[in-house]
């Protein structure tokens, strides 16, 4: 093939040449010199000849009018071809690197944007935070350093842990029985004349009968709810009052614990209960 090529680059224009120049002394001298152009010709398709043999290549020709072969021409149709192809290619692969830098300022774009909006999330987050927090304590009940705010959506524990999170505190862990009695008036005064449980932030979920804090601190003191007594001169009974037992008794199935609003009792429930609470915020 690239045999073919280099006779086709080698010879064709000699040929035309040639070609050109005997046309051109046959119009000039059409009269006289006849016989000269038939040499000339003769001679010229010689050469061609030796010039096939040395080269190797199969024998290809010019016809009467110095026309190309159906071989080189063949041979010329293919080149130009390629040369179309490698034109084309060329302007595909300067297409795909004006692509590829497309792609990349986007992608580094996309980066930016996305550090933008992480850091409008940690401002909006803390916003929230900090607005819950002031709302906490100009609408709740401010106590020493922290403020009580009840919020009357039913939730489950964790999911009101979570929401308290999301406003800057956490469910109310009461100190101390001082902290425990302002609690119980706070709660009592806004659920008057009714009586409804309220999520604390303490639970045993760690290890059965070890009560934690949401911040992890152990518990020190308990307001757990117990039985009625029994009258002055009845004999004490061993089974348990059956609307208000002794509390905790859950066991492994209640490892949550709910204030009741009106006397301020702590009783067991099950975590997944849905309940009003009580959220604490630092002040």
């Amino acid at each position: 093939m690239q045999a073919a090529w280099l006779f086709g680059a080698l010879v064709v224009p000699q040929l035309l040449g040639f070609g050109h120049g005997a046309r051109g002394v046959e119009r000039e001298w059409e009269g006289g010199w006849g016989g000269a152009l038939e040499e000339e010709r003769e001679r010229e398709a010689l050469m061609l000849k030796h010039l096939q043999e040395a080269l190797g290549l199969p024998a290809v020709g010019v016809d009467e009018n110095l026309a190309v072969t159906p071989e080189v021409g063949r041979l010329a149709g293919l080149d130009a071809g390629l040369h179309q192809l490698h034109v084309r290619l060329h302007s595909l692969d300067t297409r795909v690197v004006e692509l590829t830098q497309g792609l990349r300022q986007l992608r580094e774009v996309a980066g930016d944007t996305r550090d933008a909006v992480q850091v409008l999330q940690e401002a909006q987050g803390r916003a929230e935070r900090e607005h819950g927090r002031l709302e906490g304590c100009l609408k709740g009940l401010r106590l020493g350093h922290k403020c009580f705010l009840l919020s009357r959506d039913f939730e489950a524990q964790a999911a009101a842990q979570a929401r308290c999170v999301a406003r800057g505190g956490s469910l109310a862990q009461p100190a101390d029985r001082q902290q425990m009695e302002a609690l119980t008036r706070y709660l009592r005064a806004a659920l008057a004349p009714y009586n409804w449980p309220v999520w604390l932030g303490v639970h045993d979920r760690r290890a059965e009968g070890l009560y934690l804090f949401e911040n992890g601190q152990r518990v020190s003191f308990f307001a757990w709810h117990r039985a009625p007594s029994t009258e002055p001169g009845a004999q004490p009974s061993a089974a348990p009052h059956p609307l208000s037992p002794d509390q905790p008794n859950g066991g492994v199935l209640e490892n949550c614990v709910a204030q009741a609003s009106d006397d301020g009792s702590w009783w067991d429930h099950d975590c997944q209960r849905r309940l009003y609470f009580v959220c604490e915020f630092p002040f």
